[in-house]
């Protein structure tokens, strides 16, 4: 074989190998307080058909879903119907304590901040239709018994269901179909959660998530939606007729199950500059968003984790601040590495990480500009930037 041609094979494994290391698709949309003001993306929603990706596909956007929860839940504050500082043992129908702190409440408040000591070590999402979200706080595994509540931030998925049955059992609602009424139809953004309250168009563009050996592992939906949305009954089955109020939040994943589009996230982006209010409509008055943004928690030596336990991405100083469901970037506190962007403005938003997706959600309050983005077919680890968070995500922020 001529040497020329050897030397062009090289060059072309060095080339697929390099393409191999890159994300599947991204997508980035920026925008202000009036609209979007630039769009970029790149690379395919769907390998198998070769359907290239658009900023109105949606995405399961991981725990960026928890952000979105919580404007539902504030809007269920100003009706008068939850109360943020409340035991939640009473808004839930059954006692919810550390059983090493019995007499410390847990509140809504700490769960949507993550201080409620609850943890993931006995899971958050493996309740099955027809099962119970009460059986996993039985678990012991569930509780941090070395902090009392109130006292220690632990990033924990399992707050979430509870606050998704604490909302139900408010309302008499399902949690998907609650979260199109309170939030996605009065912004106008076509989601849903976990694919059941979309209409099949929607589900037809999906975003397919794959793992870096470019294998999908969520969404694969081949054009439709998919049979059962939740986590099938302990028989196989899926009626959704068997889901009762306030026994299962975990159902329909308000922790990271959102399916929605990078354009229907700048939306929720403009909605936070806007301090309650989109295209002229009030949607929150803007206490309930002060209340979101304001940090519950910062991050000092010996009160909190400040990295994701369940994801296995153990870098530190990912999170330094914590509101309601937000988080607030650039914290000028040593051992925080929460700035992406790397010109230390406290940007407030929240990330998302889950099945080969890295996400984000940002908006500089006083600049009067936002950003969204995704990338999928990313490592469990955020890896390779100067921050916390990925150099992937550090290209996407500039």
């Amino acid at each position: 074989m001529p040497l020329r041609w050897i030397a062009c094979l090289l060059s072309l494994v060095v080339c697929m190998a390099a393409r191999a290391d890159e994300p599947v698709a991204t997508v980035r949309v920026a925008f202000d307080r009036d609209g979007i003001t630039a769009t970029r993306v790149h690379g395919l929603a769907d390998k198998a058909t070769g359907r290239k990706v658009t900023a109105d596909d949606p995405v399961r956007i991981a725990s960026i879903s928890k952000l979105v929860t919580t404007l539902g839940v504030m809007r269920l504050v100003e009706a008068g119907k939850l109360d943020l500082d409340a035991d939640a043992s009473g808004l839930l129908g059954w006692t919810l304590r550390n059983p090493a702190f019995p007499d410390t409440p847990i509140t809504l408040r700490l769960l949507l901040s993550h201080r409620s000591s609850l943890t993931d070590g006995a899971g958050y999402w493996q309740t099955p239709l027809g099962g119970s979200l009460r059986d996993i706080v039985k678990d012991p595994r569930a509780w941090d018994t070395a902090h009392a509540p109130g006292t220690y931030f632990r990033y924990t998925n399992l707050n979430f269901p509870l606050v998704a049955q604490i909302m139900e059992r408010a309302t008499g609602e399902r949690f998907d179909k609650l979260m199109e009424r309170l939030v996605l139809r009065p912004l106008g953004i076509d989601g849903c959660f976990n694919w059941d309250a979309c209409d099949a168009a929607t589900a037809a563009r999906a975003v397919v998530l794959y793992d870096t050996d470019g294998k999908p592992v969520k969404d694969d939906n081949h054009g439709r939606k998919p049979e059962c949305p939740v986590m099938p009954a302990s028989d196989g089955s899926c009626d959704l007729s068997r889901w009762r109020a306030g026994e299962n939040g975990a159902l329909f994943s308000p922790q990271g199950g959102l399916r929605i589009s990078a354009n229907g996230l700048a939306r929720i982006g403009r909605l936070l500059l806007g301090r309650g209010t989109l295209d002229g409509k009030r949607f929150l008055t803007p206490a309930s968003v002060q209340a979101m943004i304001t940090p519950q928690w910062q991050y000092g030596t010996g009160d909190g984790k400040t990295y994701e336990e369940d994801t296995g991405d153990v870098d530190q100083g990912f999170f330094c601040r914590y509101g309601l469901a937000v988080q607030t970037l650039a914290t000028p506190t040593e051992g925080c590495r929460d700035d992406p962007f790397g010109d230390g403005v406290a940007r407030v938003g929240h990330s998302g990480s889950a099945y080969g997706l890295q996400a984000g959600l940002w908006v500089d309050r006083k600049g009067g500009a936002g950003v969204v983005w995704f990338a999928t077919g990313m490592p469990d680890e955020r890896e390779g930037g100067k921050s916390a968070f990925s150099a992937v995500e550090e290209a996407l922020a500039h």
